[in-house]
């Protein structure tokens, strides 16, 4: 299978620190609102990032783009992405797929994403993430979406058992403004949010936002708008040869990211186990063989 082509996103972070001081200055305002604040003309770009025409011209092609129209075409492709239903998906793959089993195939767009995720995916945040879940005094809430709330319940049941104070938001959304009365500034709130983006995930990071607390946001190559108001981002690939995206890349992420908080607070994580499996023993809630 051949490898996805890199986003445009990616394609900035990955050069960022080799951008001259106006390119990154252009490159943060491209970020910022990804992707409508590059789809204007060539002239509102560079006037919303507060750099010259000609600097515009430079960074596009130093990102590999022929030219600005290049460039738009590319992005436009992206968008067009992160709105395909399952159907249009399902078409697309069907009518490339090669003649393979689809158990090879689903395994090579796996190790594709993965390691194309990995280039993606920068050691410092990780571990800024993980010391920042691992503060215990502060409270962490996980939110997902209509797909995505199984991955949140996943990554709630492991931190629930770890720490203290870690609650899981209710999927019913009208339920959130009684969760969003809990959050104090500092809090964490850990949400999952990929392609075909919710509206009610948007409004929910933004209104935690505006409560002082910091969002890490798990989502896809393209980005979810949450992670305009969020502190770190995980962007992972989620293409697969089906109807529906794949999370196996964010569930890897996830439980590395798991095992890296475990690691900080074993002590306090050790004792809630321990105390966990009497509970589970008085409760009979596993077969004993002996």
């Amino acid at each position: 299978m051949s490898k996805a082509p890199f986003t445009v996103a990616e394609r900035i972070r990955d050069q960022f620190e080799t951008l001259t001081r106006t390119e990154r200055q252009l490159g943060n305002s491209m970020l910022e609102n990804y992707p409508v604040s590059s789809l204007g003309s060539i002239t509102a770009v560079a006037a919303t990032a507060g750099v010259s025409t000609p600097t515009v011209v430079r960074m596009v092609k130093k990102l590999g783009f022929s030219g600005f129209p290049d460039f738009q075409a590319s992005l436009h492709a992206e968008l067009e992405e992160t709105i395909s239903s399952p159907i249009t998906k399902f078409n697309r793959w069907s009518d490339s797929a090669p003649d393979e089993h689809i158990l090879n195939r689903f395994a090579d767009a796996a190790m594709n994403n993965l390691h194309q995720s990995l280039k993606h995916v920068d050691p410092v945040t990780f571990d800024t993430v993980a010391e920042l879940l691992s503060e215990t005094e502060r409270a962490m809430h996980v939110v997902g979406g209509r797909i995505t709330h199984s991955m949140a319940d996943y990554f709630f049941t492991h931190m629930q058992v770890m720490r203290k104070r870690v609650t899981r938001v209710a999927s019913n959304s009208n339920t959130w403004p009684h969760y969003l009365l809990n959050m104090e500034e500092g809090d964490v709130l850990v949400a999952f949010d990929i392609r075909r983006y919710e509206h009610n995930i948007l409004h929910f990071a933004k209104m935690a936002r505006e409560r002082g607390v910091k969002l890490v946001l798990f989502t896809d190559q393209w980005g979810s708008p949450a992670g305009q108001y969020a502190e770190h981002v995980f962007n992972l690939r989620i293409e697969a040869p089906s109807a529906w995206d794949s999370s196996v890349v964010i569930l890897f992420v996830m439980e590395a990211l798991i095992a890296g908080v475990q690691s900080r607070i074993w002590d306090e994580s050790k004792e809630r186990m321990g105390e966990l499996e009497t509970l589970f023993d008085e409760t009979r809630l596993f077969k004993k063989f002996f």
